[in-house]
């Protein structure tokens, strides 16, 4: 199973960018996990955002396509998360999610906050 950090949430305004990271640490090839980023806003169901699959194509909620833009660096070991434009709806915790053959590991997500 792998092992998933999360960094670089916090506090922002409308409008605003922020940029998330997540450090995957596998007995695995990097290269063989697809990744994903979701999001669960406080007293609501965990939601999808955004995912990459191992030949880098992506896949957004419709919520969120135009303004987040999900990355991965294999070298790093590393799925980042580009959030431009941020609105207050964007307010959750945010987690990423790394599958191997069907199978699920999670972070322990970061909390992100948008003020307006």
């Amino acid at each position: 199973q792998e092992q998933l950090m999360e960094s670089g949430g916090g506090l922002v305004q409308a409008g605003e960018s922020l940029t998330l990271t997540c450090e995957v640490s596998s007995g695995r090839d990097f290269t063989t996990l697809a990744a994903g980023w979701y999001r669960q806003p406080l007293g609501k169901p965990r939601e999808l955002v955004a995912t990459i699959t191992r030949h880098r194509r992506t896949q957004y909620s419709d919520s969120v396509k135009d303004r987040f833009s999900i990355s991965r660096d294999n070298a790093k070991s590393t799925v980042y998360l580009q959030m431009n434009s941020l609105e207050p709806e964007d307010t959750a915790v945010y987690f990423c999610n790394a599958e191997y053959r069907s199978r699920d590991s999670w972070g322990q997500g970061t909390q992100v906050t948008v003020s307006s």
